[in-house]
């Protein structure tokens, strides 16, 4: 997730931010999750937004959709971030969705969650041919909104009393290659339960 920005100013404090950017990217590599990987989450799931769940809910990801779980791997072998994804839905609401993504206070605004991302578009769109991917983020979470915006996601609809009951939640939706009509966020604005989305 985005993190605070640190403003540096001026051409010197950009200059700082890009090589800052580009010794994190160069420092880290994406490859497939490993199921020691779920034992070393803690300190990447720090911050407040970052939900965090059991071994199991994990471990069924893993062993369900291995494709669509992926870490950002730093050179001294510390994670520095990682996505859980699925697939799912029928006919043209056939989609990958973004369970949890995080990324370690240290990497973030770095690129690592862009190329995350970009990982689980990819298998959704070249393995599944998925018509879209979407996820859910609480409507607090600004930081994390207009980072998925930047992404091509827009907020389809709001699911109310999503997060326990307490808070909302957007799900944000941004079509892949084969909706190249764009049904899949067709109709945006809509309010719906928890309980509608079963159906």
């Amino acid at each position: 997730r985005a993190g605070p920005h640190q403003h540096l100013g001026g051409e010197s404090g950009t200059c700082a931010r890009t090589w800052a950017f580009l010794a994190a990217s160069a420092m880290t590599t994406l490859r497939p999750m490993l199921v020691d990987d779920l034992f070393h989450f803690n300190g990447v799931n720090l911050d407040h937004f970052t939900e965090t769940f059991n071994m199991s809910f994990y471990f069924h990801y893993l062993t369900r959709w291995p494709e669509c779980c992926a870490v950002a791997e730093a050179v001294d072998g510390t994670i520095a971030g990682y996505i859980i994804g699925k697939v799912e839905g029928q006919g043209s609401e056939w989609h990958g969705h973004v369970s949890a993504i995080s990324v370690a206070p240290e990497f973030r605004r770095t690129g690592v969650a862009n190329r995350l991302m970009e990982y689980l578009e990819e298998i959704s769109e070249k393995a599944h041919d998925a018509y879209f991917v979407d996820l859910f983020v609480r409507p607090s979470n600004k930081a994390a909104i207009a980072f998925y915006e930047g992404l091509g996601y827009v907020v389809y609809r709001t699911v109310t009393g999503y997060y326990s009951g307490e808070e909302d939640a957007n799900d944000m939706r941004k079509p892949l290659p084969r909706d190249k009509e764009g049904r899949s966020i067709k109709n945006a604005g809509m309010r719906v339960t928890p309980e509608q989305l079963e159906r």
